[in-house]
């Protein structure tokens, strides 16, 4: 697919030509930790603490679970940055983007490379020397999944960017597993492929909802380049094969009648939004009418219900 350059801004020239050394101590700092993208890295760390609680069968050790969650918050934070070092040119473009670090010039782009780089670096190492390589090699696989496979090659050129660059958001099920076992099996496997299966549906209604953005700089997500009716079609299909693969840990022993019960509810009104959607855009409807962050807001929700199911089902086996 044919993607059109985009003609980046100067970055630190956004808003102000005042250098970003000379910006407000406090301000500065807010923006590195903008760089890292907390609100995303929050629903990561939500998909990796339950698994702990599921590999120990009971409260794993809780400086474990800190050190976990330190280094998958510097990971991901790396990640994050580097992302928006790549990507500061379409950024600059983008309305949902436009107050990014990098764009404002609170941060020069130098800096954020750094930044990334060193989060990169900081993060694998305490993985690797406080909690175990395993975890650390899953953790820096992927970043580097994120950055490049991702950012670099995939997001301008596929509308199935955001289906296998997930791979990098479903990685959290494994480490937190790996943290307290140093191996993996089948459960955080089942929960990888969930989240895999969970990222289009979930991100897909917030792209419909800001497809100009998207088309504005040439990034192909799939609203972009297909009719609405064509994306909630895949997004009825990806969230049935995501319901599915949820109900699989209890016949494999892995969780109980409460996980059950949970999945099955959340999964049943997931795939009412899901049908819901597909059905006004059967209608054609268009505009505030269609309702598309109904279920962009709805997946957040599910993700969490799950995997607090996933956290407490040990405790009432």
């Amino acid at each position: 697919m044919c993607v059109t350059a985009v003609e980046s801004r100067p970055a630190g020239v956004i808003g102000t030509s005042e250098s970003p050394a000379r910006r407000p101590f406090g301000a500065r700092v807010k923006g590195f930790v903008a760089l890292t993208k907390p609100r995303i890295i929050e629903l990561l760390l939500i998909t990796t603490v339950p698994v702990m609680f599921l590999a120990e069968q009971g409260v794993p050790d809780l400086g474990l679970v800190l050190l976990t969650c330190i280094g998958g918050y510097l990971s991901a934070g790396g990640a994050n940055a580097l992302n928006m070092y790549i990507d500061r040119d379409i950024d600059a473009l983008m309305d949902r983007t436009s107050q990014r670090p990098l764009v404002t010039g609170m941060v020069s782009p130098r800096e954020c490379l750094a930044f990334g780089i060193a989060l990169a670096v900081v993060s694998t190492l305490l993985f690797g020397l406080t909690v175990n390589w395993l975890s650390a090699w899953l953790s820096l696989g992927a970043l580097l999944f994120y950055v490049v496979v991702y950012t670099m090659i995939l997001k301008r050129r596929t509308a199935q960017n955001i289906v296998w660059g997930g791979i990098a958001g479903c990685m959290p099920v494994l480490i937190g597993w790996s943290a307290v076992k140093d191996s993996l099996s089948w459960a955080p496997v089942i929960l990888f492929l969930v989240i895999f299966f969970w990222t289009p549906p979930h991100y897909w209604p917030l792209s419909m909802k800001v497809k100009e953005d998207y088309a504005r700089v040439g990034v192909p997500m799939l609203p972009v380049v297909a009719s609405n009716k064509t994306v909630a079609k895949q997004i009825v299909l990806y969230s049935w094969v995501m319901v599915a693969v949820s109900l699989l840990l209890t016949p494999l022993g892995y969780t109980g009648w409460f996980y059950t019960a949970v999945a099955l509810a959340a999964g049943g009104w997931w795939l009412w939004e899901a049908h819901a959607l597909q059905n006004r855009a059967k209608a054609e409807v268009t505009g505030a009418k269609l309702k598309e962050m109904r279920l962009f807001h709805w997946s957040i929700t599910y993700v969490s219900l799950l995997f607090v199911a996933v956290a407490v089902d040990p405790f009432l086996r």
